[in-house]
């Protein structure tokens, strides 16, 4: 079995007030998992640093760039049975300006802006729901306990901080 990481999970959220609101995406049905909500995923590409990756498939999926992007401290993973693999998928906070519109791809059918336990409620997988945990307790609780890495953007060049 081979272990690999071909996959980014980027969770994109905005403040409002002293609230967070999480994006998600509802997935064409021309898509694998049609009718899902998610956060924006994607592939990363041959020589493509994952938080690139991060910052191309936010472009790509809501015509979005991050105001500031952080590595969140969890990893998702699952098992592909027709590749006996275990993929491990780096998992991306990204902070964006509330006042820019979000344009969706043709992945998708469908955007919300939602609190963190709305967006719990439409996230099919466990590991999914955790990352929002995960991002909502560092952002409005516990900044100096949870230790984010923020990739800095410095023009198009991105490096981790």
């Amino acid at each position: 079995m081979n272990i690999v990481s071909k996959l980014v999970e980027v969770h994109v959220f905005r403040m409002k007030g002293k609230h967070l609101e999480f994006l998600l995406l509802k997935r064409s049905e021309r898509e694998i998992y049609p009718g899902l909500w998610q956060m924006v995923s994607g592939k990363i590409r041959k020589n493509e640093k994952a938080y690139s990756t991060a910052v191309r498939e936010l472009k790509e999926e809501t015509n979005l760039s991050p105001k500031k992007l952080w590595i969140v401290p969890n990893v998702n993973s699952f098992y592909d049975a027709g590749g006996n693999s275990m993929n491990l998928i780096p998992v991306f906070a990204a902070l964006v300006d509330e006042t820019l519109e979000v344009r969706i791809s043709r992945e998708h059918t469908d955007f919300r802006w939602l609190s963190k336990s709305e967006a719990i409620k439409r996230l099919a997988w466990d590991g999914q729901r955790k990352s929002v945990e995960i991002i909502s307790n560092y952002f409005l609780k516990e900044m100096n306990f949870l230790n984010f890495s923020e990739v800095k953007i410095a023009g198009k060049q991105f490096y981790c901080g």
